[in-house]
């Protein structure tokens, strides 16, 4: 069983709905979730929140947040979970921010 698979299985024994928020992954965690079959019985939606603009218009992450710290940081992450929370049937969210680069 694929770490993926065995996630999915955990989040279903555990009732548990899944909603992600993406920043420079442009939507691949998505993707490798809903890519096992039988996925759509855990997996509520993803955000694909590339820009800051969308961070904030999609997620709620503050805009202050963002001058503050930048939209590589910890507390953007949490903001960028918690919004996927509050804008979705999940119980549980991820999310990822950072810098995607060449290579």
């Amino acid at each position: 069983m694929s770490d993926v698979a065995a996630l999915l299985s955990l989040a279903r024994a555990a009732k548990a709905r899944i909603a992600t928020a993406e920043s420079c992954t442009g939507g691949m965690i998505s993707a490798a979730l809903t890519d096992v079959a039988g996925s759509s019985d855990v997996f509520d939606r993803g955000f694909v929140t590339y820009s800051n603009a969308a961070k904030q218009a999609m997620l709620g992450v503050s805009p202050e947040t963002l001058a503050r710290v930048g939209a590589v940081s910890e507390e953007v992450a949490r903001e960028m979970a918690e919004g996927a929370l509050a804008r979705s049937e999940a119980t549980l969210a991820v999310a990822v921010t950072g810098i995607a680069g060449p290579g």
